[in-house]
């Protein structure tokens, strides 16, 4: 069920890795690199994808390979988000997509790409007819973030919370479908790029929405998906119960799972964005689902 391997999400992002206890990233390099290769010592068929970088930089992907962690990476992700939170336009796509190619060889895709409705629905939908325009061809992968609306009672995962004014607020309105599960204008839109664009879609730990997504997405033509499953989420009880339904639900589609999100009891700090105490229970927990959940067929991005 897993086409690929995600190693954390946005690791350049203070949101998901802590800067302060690991300043040059070392200590991310190291943990991700026992997590690669676990993961291929398990299921050598299942590419491993660096988890998208977010500001698109090039310094931090030669900093990784400095480190010898691009050795066991398979692929190269990125997140852009230029109509909401990033410092440049739209139209720079296919430049933050060369400027990548001229530190890299690995596959470049786009995991995260999306125009929140904070501002006009309308604008959204012309993001995502302007994405596609822009990235469709240009590279292998394109997963709009997201299909729906995050819940306004459950909070964004970011650092920054209201400190950050309407950049927090638009976490909230980055779905094709509302809250209410009303469809934007943006969703028909979406429909006419699929299945060359796929989707991002994080599904909480006994989201209610799985089922309601599943629907949507093959309604849609969606054929690649990414979602998380969490190193967090796997002490709570009956962990593996929802871990199956989620993975059975999905069987569907070309799955990227992103494994991020340090648990508070092992992490340095009692964060989710701490380098682990140990690393190689991050790395014991990647190998646990790859065993579960990884296919035996030779994935497409591997050959």
């Amino acid at each position: 069920m897993i086409e690929a391997a995600m190693l954390w999400n946005e690791p350049n992002n203070k949101s998901h890795w802590d800067p302060e206890i690991d300043p040059d990233w070392s200590m991310f390099a190291e943990t991700m690199t026992i997590a690669a290769q676990a993961i291929r010592a398990e299921n050598a068929n299942i590419p491993r994808v660096l988890g998208g970088i977010s500001p698109i930089d090039p310094f931090f992907i030669q900093r990784m390979q400095n480190y010898g962690l691009l050795d066991h990476i398979d692929v190269v992700a990125v997140h852009g988000f230029p109509l909401d939170w990033n410092l440049w336009q739209i139209k720079e796509w296919p430049d933050k997509i060369d400027e990548m190619r001229a530190v890299t060889d690995k596959p470049i895709w786009v995991t995260e790409v999306g125009v929140s409705s904070f501002g006009a629905e309308e604008v959204q939908a012309w993001g995502v007819n302007r994405t596609a325009e822009l990235l469709v061809g240009k590279v292998d992968r394109i997963q709009w973030y997201s299909l729906f609306d995050l819940p306004q009672a459950w909070g964004a995962t970011t650092r920054h919370k209201e400190a950050e004014g309407s950049s927090y607020y638009r976490h909230f309105y980055m779905g094709l479908i509302r809250e209410d599960g009303t469809p934007k204008p943006s969703l028909e839109a979406f429909a006419q790029h699929t299945p060359d664009m796929g989707l991002c879609q994080w599904f909480h730990f006994e989201d209610p929405r799985l089922d309601e997504g599943v629907a949507w997405m093959k309604r849609l033509g969606v054929k690649y998906l990414r979602t998380g499953l969490s190193w967090a989420d796997s002490y709570r009880p009956d962990a593996l119960r929802w871990f199956d339904r989620q993975m059975e639900a999905l069987a569907d589609f070309d799955v990227t799972v992103t494994f991020c999100f340090t648990p508070e009891h092992r992490g340095i700090s009692p964060h989710h964005t701490s380098p682990p105490q140990v690393k190689e229970e991050f790395a014991e927990f990647c190998a646990s689902m790859i065993a579960r959940y990884g296919s035996n067929r030779v994935s497409e991005a591997a050959e």
